[in-house]
C-alpha cells in the first residue's frame, strides 16, 4: 500500500453529478445486497475491504454466512467481465435495473496519505486513506465513505472526508411514523360517515359499514375508537374496505376483555390496548400478531395467557413455542452446560415471571382444564427453543412466540416467520427502544421491518401498547429515567 501510483481509475464516463460511494466491510456484511442499493451512484471497494470479507467468512454466525453471499455476489459480478475491471463494471442487467452505477475495486497500491498519530496497520484507517486517495484524484466529484460504525463516520468527519450510514435498511426514518394499529376516530366522524349506515349483529357482534372520506386511509384489521363525553366508548376492528371506490368500510365491535367474565386464563385488560391486543390474539383467524410497547405494558403475560387458553382450553394449538435472541445485556456469563432448553434457561426470566402470575390468578378460564392446570401441565406444553436451531424446520399447529424481536434483523425475522406451518399462530413481541443488537437501529429493526410490511394484511393485526401495568414504581421510572 506504500507505492506511489498517480494512475486514476477510468471514472470519466459517469456523469459528474452521480456520487462515488466507499463501502466500509461491515455494510456488506450488515446487506449482502448492499452493492445494488445505490441507484445511479457509483460503488468502490477497497482492497482491505475484501481482506476483512475473507477473515470474516469462517463459521456458522449470520456475519459468516452473509461474508460467504457477499463474496458469491461479488464473483459473479467481476466474473461477468471478461476485460479490464479499471473501468468499472455496470451492475444494471446483474441488479436486474435497481442500480444503473458501476462497481469499482481498488486495482492499484496508494500512497498512505493519514495524518501522523494514525497507524497504517489498522483497517478502518487504510479504508480511510482510500477516501482521502479518491477525494484528492476527483476534486470535481462527492467521494461518501458509507460505514455502520459510527466512530469510523467521527474519525473521517474530523479528516474533513464526507461520511454517513447505510440508510437502505431503514424501513422509516422517523420512528413516529410506524404503524401503531389503532386510530383514533374525529369528533365529527359520524355525521360526515353516518349517512346511508348499515347495521347488523352477527355472533354478539355489531357490524357497521359506513361511507366517507377517512375510509380510504384505514387498513384492515386497524382498531379504531372513540371517546365522546356522556357516551359509552365506541372500540372496533376494521374488517373490510371496498376494493372498488375505497370509501366503503366494514367495522367489526370487539369482545370486551376488560370484563371479568371473558377473562382470559383468569387475565383481563386493564387498558383500552390491552384489550385491542387481547382481540388479536385470540382471533383464530389472525396469523400473525406483533406487539410493541415498553416495559411494563403487559406484552409477555398476555400473550402467554392467550397462548395458554387457546392450547389447554379450546386446543386451537398444539403447544407453545418460545424463543428469543440471545443478546446479554451486560458481559455474557459464557458457556452454559446442559440441554437446549436448559441453555436458554437464564434468557427465559420473563417467562418465569409471568407464569408465576399466571399460576396464581384465581380464576383460569376454561373450566376444568383451567381450574386443574397445575406447573407440570403448564410447562409440558411450553417448549424454549433457541433461534440457532430454527433454520429448516416447519412448525404445523404451534403457537410461536418470538419474544425481544427488536433484537432481530429483517433478514433472521423473516427466518423465523417462514418456519410457520399449516395452522400455526407468531407472536411477535419488543420494545425497539431497548436494542443490545450491534449495528441495529430502530428504523432498521426486524421488528420495525415486519410491523410496516404486515400493515394491512388480513391475516395479521399490530398493537402499540402505551401504558404500563407493571407498577408505580416502574411506570415513574420508564417516564423519569
Amino acid at each position: 500500500m506504500g507505492t506511489k501510483s498517480v494512475s486514476k481509475p477510468k471514472l470519466k464516463r459517469t456523469a459528474p453529478q452521480t456520487k462515488l460511494f466507499v463501502l466500509d466491510t461491515n455494510v456488506l456484511l450488515h446487506d449482502p445486497s448492499s452493492v445494488y442499493r445505490f441507484e445511479e451512484h457509483d460503488v468502490f471497494l477497497p482492497m482491505r475491504t475484501l481482506e476483512e470479507l475473507d477473515n470474516n467468512k469462517k463459521g456458522l454466525s449470520d456475519v459468516a454466512r452473509n461474508a460467504r453471499q457477499v463474496t458469491r455476489t461479488l464473483d459473479e459480478i467481476v466474473s461477468s467481465r471478461e476485460d479490464s475491471i479499471q473501468e468499472g463494471i455496470p451492475l444494471v442487467e446483474l441488479s436486474r435495473k435497481l442500480a444503473s452505477g458501476r462497481l469499482f475495486l481498488q486495482t492499484e497500491a496508494i500512497d498512505d496519505e493519514l495524518p501522523v498519530g494514525l497507524p497504517t496497520a489498522k483497517s478502518d484507517n487504510l479504508i480511510l486513506a482510500v477516501v482521502i486517495h479518491l477525494q484528492r484524484l476527483y476534486p470535481a466529484r462527492r467521494v461518501i465513505l458509507v460505514s455502520k460504525d459510527i466512530n469510523m463516520r467521527i474519525k473521517a468527519r474530523a479528516l474533513g472526508l464526507d461520511a454517513q450510514d447505510y440508510f437502505n435498511d431503514k424501513v422509516l426514518e422517523d420512528i413516529d411514523l410506524l404503524y401503531s394499529g389503532m386510530r383514533e376516530l374525529p369528533d365529527d366522524f359520524w355525521e360526515k360517515h353516518g349517512q346511508g349506515m348499515e347495521s347488523w349483529k352477527h355472533e354478539n357482534r355489531m357490524l357497521y359499514r359506513v361511507k366517507g372520506p377517512l375510509c380510504p386511509q384505514l387498513l384492515i384489521n386497524e382498531f379504531v375508537y372513540q371517546n365522546q363525553d356522556g357516551a359509552p366508548p365506541f372500540q372496533a376492528i376494521v374488517r373490510e374496505i371496498s376494493e372498488a371506490s375505497g370509501k366503503t368500510a366494514r367495522f367489526e365491535t370487539l369482545i370486551d376483555y376488560t370484563h371479568p367474565k371473558n377473562n382470559v386464563w383468569g387475565i383481563t385488560a386493564r387498558n383500552r390496548e390491552q384489550n385491542f391486543a387481547l382481540n388479536l390474539l385470540m382471533d383464530p383467524e389472525i396469523d400473525f400478531v406483533s406487539l410493541l410497547g415498553q416495559a411494563g405494558t403487559g406484552k409477555t403475560l398476555l400473550t402467554l395467557a392467550a397462548g395458554l387458553s387457546q392450547v389447554l382450553d379450546s386446543k386451537c394449538y398444539s403447544e407453545i413455542i418460545m424463543t428469543r435472541v440471545t443478546v446479554p445485556v451486560g458481559e455474557d456469563i459464557g458457556f452454559l452446560p446442559g440441554s437446549e432448553e436448559e441453555k436458554m434457561g437464564p434468557w427465559m426470566g420473563a417467562l418465569e415471571d409471568n407464569l408465576e402470575v399466571l399460576n396464581n390468578s384465581d380464576s383460569h378460564g376454561g373450566g376444568e382444564w383451567g381450574r386443574a392446570a397445575t406447573q407440570d401441565l403448564i410447562r409440558n406444553r411450553i417448549k424454549i427453543k433457541s433461534l440457532n436451531f430454527m433454520r429448516g424446520r416447519t412448525f404445523l399447529n404451534k403457537y410461536l412466540i418470538i419474544d425481544e424481536a427488536q433484537n432481530l434483523t429483517p433478514k433472521q425475522m423473516k427466518t423465523l416467520i417462514t418456519r410457520a406451518g399449516p395452522g400455526a399462530k407468531v407472536v411477535c413481541m419488543g420494545n425497539i427502544a431497548q436494542i443490545d443488537t450491534p449495528y441495529l437501529t430502530e428504523g432498521s429493526s426486524g421488528l420495525t421491518y415486519v410491523v410496516d410490511r404486515f400493515k394491512g394484511w388480513p391475516h395479521s393485526g399490530h398493537v402499540t401498547l402505551q401504558r404500563g401495568e407493571r407498577s408505580r414504581l416502574a411506570d415513574y421510572a420508564a417516564e423519569m429515567l
